[in-house]
């Protein structure tokens, strides 16, 4: 295995063709140690045989995404939440990952008030990050960008992500830099350096950025190296602000998802290898 590959963990939805059983069996081998899971599918092939499937496999899951969803004005759907995410907890515990992925949700419907949205974020965080620390789950914060701000995430800076997880503990409450979000903010060296000092680096991702971006934006992360992230740069920065956990790829690609998945983790490793590091 080329040792720079030690580090670099798959997410399950860059090769969302395949199956977990067949994600497992691809890592294993590739010589690939570890990878990000996704919810829906690990509860669909049941999460206790997940997990016995990945440890078998020798994999390590460095995360499962996601929690979150967390803006509701209304009691009761504020509620359901709240209980969703606990499950969340409850899985990556299970699964022994040590870290959940929280995308805080959009507006309510009617609302256009980000400050709110974002403090009922605060107050939800308030109730989970105990309940996730006696699992031993860290909460991750992850920014998303602003164009997502109205429906998925009133969290759009990693300024934003931090200004709520110093409300706690560090080793409850962090952030993922994720490239793809925050590539084209100026402020995000600070802000990495400024996570990294509190202990708060939880998760680090990539994807690049590409244009034209596909209907409904969701589906337009690139593959390594060919849009506008500086890949390295970023890598340089969450080191610098000692971060030396696994770097995973997340791309979410229909052109990706429509090729033999074997052939795309090879092209992952390589542009991985090639772009950043």
């Amino acid at each position: 295995m080329n040792h720079h590959l030690t580090r670099l963990s798959i997410n399950q939805e860059t090769v969302k063709q395949w199956s977990l059983e067949e994600l497992a069996e691809g890592c294993a081998k590739a010589g690939i140690g570890a990878v990000g899971l996704w919810r829906a599918p690990v509860q669909a092939y049941g999460v206790e045989r997940a997990a016995r499937l990945l440890s078998a496999a020798g994999l390590t899951v460095t995360s499962l995404c996601r929690g979150g969803f967390l803006t509701a004005l209304d009691p009761a759907e504020r509620a359901r939440a709240l209980d969703d995410n606990r499950a969340a907890i409850d899985e990556a515990a299970a699964l022994s990952t040590d870290t959940l992925v929280l995308v805080s949700g959009g507006l309510p419907p009617g609302s256009r008030d980000l400050h709110g949205a974002r403090e009922r974020v605060a107050d939800a965080l308030g109730e989970l990050a105990p309940y996730a620390a006696e699992r031993g789950v860290r909460l991750a914060i992850e920014p998303l960008h602003p164009m997502y701000a109205s429906d998925r995430c009133v969290v759009s800076t990693l300024g934003q992500a931090l200004e709520l997880a110093e409300r706690f503990p560090a080793e409850r409450v962090g952030v993922v830099v994720d490239t793809y979000h925050l590539w084209w903010d100026d402020r995000a060296p600070a802000e990495i350096a400024r996570a990294g000092a509190g202990g708060r680096i939880h998760s680090f991702q990539l994807a690049d950025w590409i244009t034209p971006l596909p209907a409904g934006v969701l589906l337009g992360r690139g593959q390594l190296g060919d849009g506008s992230v500086d890949f390295r740069a970023f890598r340089r920065a969450v080191e610098a602000a000692g971060f030396d956990g696994p770097i995973e790829v997340e791309i979410f690609n229909e052109a990706l998802w429509a090729r033999d998945g074997a052939e795309v983790l090879a092209e992952v490793a390589d542009r991985y290898l090639r772009h950043a590091c």
